[in-house]
């Protein structure tokens, strides 16, 4: 993930995953899709925000496969070329253990999960729910870094992933 850290960015190893809102219970949360909620409020500061680097998503289709009762995964990417973006994400660092029930791998950890929006007409056949905010220019990413809360929002520029 890419961080910002004292006035510059750091390039640092995360593990996936937020601490879940107390009501949730359980398993930590990778797709954020409700930002008005005062659980995810607070990480929405420059300070939190960071830059999931991705050339390529994936997601299942909603229905198995007939012939192999299995349900096929989609690939998603913003073209042929797969090039290197980022997603809008949120860290904070997490003091539990993580790692399986049988290994648990003590804390504390750096951790992160990405923003969602409404699906695209590409994404929405395959996810309805929600899609991660893509920062598809240098420019989206660095305002989606800098900008502060309360700053009027822009809108990305709605580049969005293709199926392959």
């Amino acid at each position: 993930m890419v961080r910002n850290t004292a006035g510059e960015r750091e390039l640092t190893m995360m593990r996936w995953g937020m601490p879940p809102p107390p009501r949730a219970g359980g398993f930590p949360v990778t797709n954020i899709r409700n930002t008005t909620s005062p659980h995810w409020r607070s990480w929405l500061k420059q300070e939190n925000r960071c830059l999931v680097p991705f050339n390529s998503s994936a997601e299942y289709v909603p229905e198995p496969n007939p012939e192999t009762k299995k349900k096929d995964v989609v690939w998603f990417a913003l073209n042929d070329d797969r090039p290197l973006t980022a997603f809008a994400g949120i860290w904070t660092e997490f003091k539990g253990d993580r790692g399986t029930q049988s290994k648990p791998i003590p804390g504390p950890h750096l951790v992160y999960g990405f923003l969602t929006t409404t699906p695209n007409a590409i994404v929405e056949p395959i996810h309805p729910k929600a899609m991660p905010v893509i920062l598809a220019t240098d420019e989206e990413r660095d305002i989606w870094m800098r900008a502060r809360l309360g700053t009027r929002r822009r809108r990305c520029s709605g580049r969005c992933p293709m199926m392959l």
